[in-house]
């Protein structure tokens, strides 16, 4: 976390602890200017009721001033994880596409939204999103990444259906949603396993997206759901 007389950047967890870091290393600016080669005070503080908190532990701050060289470490550490950011890859720049990258671009993933309509992708309003204008959106699809998360939601059944069809092959996809009503999920499983596709890999296909629990059908109201599914593949546990 960067802290700064008018304002930080960054988080240690937010709270009481934040707060009273952000205050202390706000006082030693205050007191000094920052040198080069400055030494990092640091500061053990126990979680508990002497910050009004019961978290419990102990936690051990390092305040140090933000120098050139320092800011040039920190930014190829933070180039570094970008690096490794899981992928996803947004098939469809319509509606519910575009409202699906803007809800992901705020996340730690690489998002891509793809559409061969090049009208399409230039009405995004996602920062930090890649836009990729994809003719063949299957054969793309054939070729991307290993370990990711598609998303599958074009303006065509048909090429929905050679999509899904494709990463289902590959299997090796963290995430694999499409886009549909309960009468599509029925038709393109049915679909599919005439395609040979067992019901161990359609069990991996999640249609509709951002599933029953909620049904208001607004783009965002989906996106913000769908996002979810995706954190909790390529984040948490359940990939």
């Amino acid at each position: 976390m960067a802290v700064s007389s008018q304002g930080q950047t960054g988080t240690i967890g937010g709270g009481r602890l934040e707060w009273d870091a952000a205050q202390t290393a706000r006082a030693m600016l205050a007191r000094t200017m920052p040198t080069r080669g400055a030494s990092p005070i640091e500061e053990v503080i126990a979680l508990g009721p002497a910050l009004g908190q019961c978290c419990g532990g102990r936690v051990t701050l390092s305040y140090e001033p933000l120098t050139p060289a320092l800011y040039h470490e920190l930014g190829q550490a933070a180039d570094k994880a970008a690096a490794l950011r899981p992928a996803v890859f947004i098939y469809g720049a319509g509606h519910v596409g575009r409202a699906l990258a803007q809800a992901l671009a705020p996340l730690p993933i690489a998002t891509t939204l793809l559409d061969s309509r090049a009208e399409e992708l230039s009405q995004t309003q996602a920062s930090g999103v890649t836009l990729l204008a994809q003719e063949n959106l299957a054969a793309w699809a054939e070729t991307a990444p290993a370990h990711a998360a598609h998303v599958v939601m074009t303006h065509s059944h048909a090429l929905d259906s050679l999509i899904a069809a494709t990463v289902l092959e590959r299997g090796d996809f963290a995430y694999l949603g499409l886009i549909g009503s309960a009468t599509k999920r029925a038709a393109f499983f049915s679909a599919f396993r005439d395609m040979g596709f067992t019901d161990a890999q359609l069990a991996r296909l999640t249609c509709p997206i951002g599933g029953f629990a909620v049904a208001d059908k607004r783009p965002e109201v989906i996106a913000a759901l769908t996002a979810a599914e995706i954190l909790s593949k390529v984040l948490g546990n359940g990939g």
